[in-house]
């Protein structure tokens, strides 16, 4: 009998949906990863934190215009993304109000929608 291998990184599986981005955190602090000090006024306003962007969802759905004389195109046609700023790796600060946590794997998430996003940063040789 031939032994069901399970994929190494289990997040692969995951799809995030719409304009939302996968959000691993990191311990909070008063300053970021790169030393950007965060003023405690906006602490004492809104909650912020900062974490790893995992994934991202396709974008903002916009539909398109469909010629009634073009029934030979498919349904994957009918929509198309604008896509999102966060890219995989960025370090984003974020409203924790907008958040929504969740578990995987017993590690923390959160899911951020983009509007929720207030900065990235990004580590160009990353993606290089």
């Amino acid at each position: 009998m031939e032994s069901i291998k399970l994929p190494e990184n289990k997040l692969d599986k995951l799809m995030i949906v719409g304009d939302r981005v996968l959000i691993k955190p990191v311990k909070q602090s008063n300053k970021t990863a790169s030393g950007l000090y965060l003023p405690p006024s906006v602490k004492e306003k809104e909650k912020v934190q900062s974490g790893y962007v995992i994934k991202v969802g396709p974008g903002y759905p916009v539909p398109v215009a469909m010629d009634l004389e073009e029934s030979w195109r498919g349904q994957e046609d009918k929509v198309q993304y604008i896509p999102l700023q966060a890219k995989e790796g960025d370090l984003a600060i974020f409203l924790l109000a907008g958040a929504y946590e969740v578990v995987y794997d017993e590690e923390k998430y959160f899911i951020v929608p983009q509007s929720s996003i207030l900065m990235l940063e990004r580590d160009e040789s990353i993606f290089s």
